[in-house]
């Protein structure tokens, strides 16, 4: 008789030592969801384009926060580690030694083409589970061009969604003063 083999999950401890231990290939790109070892998709160029933009964009209107592109955010609670497009990170001097967690993240922004499903339908409600205060799903796949706003965060998900479009201007909850059209995010 077959006896089932359960998933083994990982904690985030132990995704660290595996990366360390060269489990990993220099170039894979992979983060930890759920305990889960998961592989991420390769960016296509309107991905890489807007990600540039948000950088340039950000960069200028909130000289207040620092800019967390592509790194590892740790959401513990739910053993999770994955690798926001970008995140806003409240300054702080120790982030050698403490990484990056929720509570220091105003803004997470996901860009999305390939990877939208996922995206949207594990990464956000992470985002909300964490309390991270805002998220931003950019979709930048052709003929789309919408940037989807969670606001609200709760353990069963955000609580307020809202979609903008070209034409519209968008401002993250904790810069109000900072607003910018949505096509200039677009491109």
């Amino acid at each position: 008789m077959a006896v089932p083999n359960p998933k083994r999950l990982v904690t985030i401890e132990e995704f660290h030592q595996m990366a360390e231990a060269g489990y990993f290939l220099q170039d894979e790109r992979v983060e930890l969801i759920r305990g889960e070892i998961v592989e991420m998709p390769p960016m296509g160029s309107r991905h890489i384009a807007c990600v540039i933009q948000l950088i340039r964009l950000l960069s200028g209107l909130i000289p207040r926060v620092l800019l967390s592109p592509q790194c590892p955010l740790q959401l513990p609670g739910c053993e999770t580690e994955p690798q926001p497009d970008l995140a806003l990170l409240w300054p702080r001097d120790d982030l050698a030694s403490n990484p990056p967690v929720a509570a220091d993240v105003p803004l997470v922004i996901e860009v999305a083409d390939s990877s939208l499903s996922q995206d949207r339908d594990v990464k956000i409600p992470l985002y909300a589970e964490s309390g991270i205060q805002e998220a931003w799903l950019v979709d930048v796949r052709k003929g789309s061009g919408t940037i989807s706003v969670y606001r609200r965060p709760s353990p069963q998900g955000y609580q307020e969604v809202r979609e903008y479009r070209r034409g519209e201007e968008i401002s993250p909850e904790a810069f109000p003063d900072a607003r910018f059209p949505v096509a200039s995010i677009l491109g």
